[in-house]
């Protein structure tokens, strides 16, 4: 080690505590910037991921239990109108499930094809991780990512759950797909039967219309809901909506939050540092004196800074990610779900920051160091 790098060790271990604040402080910079980014990614684009991708009916129309031969062929000649691209007859079922920490009561949509083949047209399942596309098998039924978590199941295991008379039935796990906003169970005929002990019978119908604007939903969704046989319509728009509102106040928290977390890695480092060259003066003013240069003298003492920096943000990277974990976990409600997924700007981006930080105030402790008296340091008693 050469001399400067030795001092250097030397002072950092000499100054124990302003060492600990300095990591621990940039520390719990980096981890609140890194939420906050994080946070952001994980909201950003889940609504056109949910209503675009995934989720790609526009209505579901529900039948009413008593409606009547003729009622049902008014709802057929409606799904069958110039403004209906195509419609898919499926069991449409609310079923319940005690779940989550405060074992609240969780509505579930069940939705059983009338024929799998084309159900992709409308809901499109697949795994989050591995973008593989999930079928609907006899081997059971394929629940949402949120409903998992919160059930703490995964494929293979086997949930109960209460239909829609109330009575209990369990379900085996074949697959658990993509999905952030809602509980969804999706199974086809045959596990439907089996599960349930009943004949399939659809009672709703999944439709995508030709012009999918907000408004023209909402004037379709009129036209189904005027129909006597027509019990209930269920719209994206709402749901749409929710999201937006989360996000929303979400992205004004996070941006308050980032904005905190550099003014805290600002101040952290700008006292430690100043306390540091006001401690050291006349250190500074004597090897200057033997002929250091300005910028030999700064690094002298704003190594420490820059290596304690950097181990600050492989310590807040530790805390990272469990903070990103607790933040999905516990501020989305229970029938919604953040990307938990990580991108490479999350990590790259607190870092920048804190490294501008560094930097700009290693310039500004050098210009201070530049002008300062010196020999008025030297002659001055402790």
């Amino acid at each position: 080690m050469s001399f400067t790098h030795k001092v250097t060790a030397r002072n950092i271990f000499r100054y124990k505590k302003r060492m600990f604040m300095t990591i621990f402080g940039v520390a719990g910079a980096v981890a609140l910037l890194f939420a906050g980014f994080s946070v952001q990614h994980s909201i950003g684009g889940i609504n056109e991921r949910q209503f675009g991708e995934l989720i790609r009916y526009n209505l579901i129309v529900a039948e009413s239990s008593s409606a009547t031969n003729q009622q049902k062929k008014e709802i057929t000649q409606q799904l069958k109108n110039s403004a209906v691209k195509e419609y898919a007859p499926v069991h449409y079922e609310e079923v319940t499930k005690i779940a989550g920490d405060n074992h609240d009561m969780q509505s579930i949509k069940l939705i059983v094809p009338q024929k799998s083949q084309d159900f992709s047209h409308y809901i499109h399942l697949d795994q989050r991780k591995s973008g593989k596309k999930i079928a609907l098998t006899d081997h059971g039924a394929v629940i949402s990512e949120r409903l998992a978590g919160l059930l703490n199941v995964k494929v293979g295991d086997q949930i109960t759950i209460k239909d829609s008379n109330n009575q209990p039935q369990t379900i085996k796990i074949a697959g658990i797909t993509e999905m952030y906003t809602g509980h969804f169970i999706f199974m086809n005929q045959a596990v439907y039967q089996k599960t349930f002990h009943t004949t399939f019978q659809a009672n709703a119908s999944l439709v995508n219309l030709k012009n999918p604007t907000s408004k023209n939903t909402n004037q379709q969704a009129a036209n189904f809901i005027d129909l006597t046989g027509v019990a209930g319509v269920v719209q994206n728009t709402t749901m749409t909506n929710q999201i937006q509102t989360i996000v929303r106040s979400l992205n004004k928290i996070t941006k308050v939050l980032i904005l905190i977390a550099a003014l805290l890695a600002i101040v952290i480092l700008y006292n430690l540092t100043n306390i540091n060259v006001s401690e050291r003066m006349r250190e500074l003013s004597t090897i200057k004196v033997l002929g250091f240069y300005d910028r030999e003298v700064t690094m002298y003492i704003y190594r420490e800074t820059i290596l304690l920096t950097i181990i600050g943000i492989l310590a807040g990277f530790g805390i990272d990610k469990w903070l990103h974990h607790y933040i999905l976990t516990a501020v989305p409600p229970d029938d919604v779900m953040f990307n938990p997924a990580l991108a490479a700007t999350s990590f790259i981006i607190p870092t920048s920051i804190i490294a501008v930080v560094t930097i700009g105030l290693g310039l500004v402790i050098n210009h201070r160091l530049k002008h300062a008296d010196m020999l008025e340091a030297l002659k001055s008693v402790d």
